[in-house]
């Protein structure tokens, strides 16, 4: 095993620690991530899908505790993804702060980006994460590192 590839082992855990670049490649192709927000000091989760515009998160919500809650304090997203029969996996975490996109011109770019509503109803608003951190860790199959 090079240096390099030894680096980004955690060696406590074992997991390899993810770069951004990493982080933002497994984003873009997993489909659904859990919103994290606090509401009267506690943490709530939502499951939401999204899309990445750049390098930032962005989901359609409506009116309700989830956009509230983002609106008004930092917010956690968080996704991942498992391979049971090999038991490996990865998890994802933008730690950040949710904009509502408002501008109309933005608006517009965002509804071209390829990300419907999964549930029934409107999904009128747009929510922007930049993420302030992205994290990632995988575990490598059987001790190895997973291309």
């Amino acid at each position: 095993m090079d240096a390099s590839v030894a680096a980004n082992i955690d060696q406590r855990t074992g997991l390899e620690d993810l770069d951004r670049a990493a982080c933002l490649e497994l984003l873009a192709r997993a489909p659904l991530g859990r919103l994290g927000v606090v509401v009267s000091g506690r943490p709530l989760v939502f499951p939401v899908n999204f899309t990445l515009d750049g390098s930032a998160v962005v989901l359609r919500t409506n009116e309700g505790t989830k956009l509230y809650a983002a609106r008004n304090g930092p917010v956690a997203f968080e996704c991942d993804g498992i391979d049971r029969m090999f038991h490996t996996g990865w998890s994802v975490l933008v730690l950040g702060d949710a904009e509502e996109v408002r501008n109309p011109h933005e608006v517009a770019r965002l509804e071209r980006l390829p990300l419907g509503p999964w549930c029934p109803g409107p999904k009128p608003t747009w929510l922007r994460i930049k993420g302030g951190t992205i994290t990632g860790r995988r575990i490598p199959t059987h001790g190895r590192i997973q291309t």
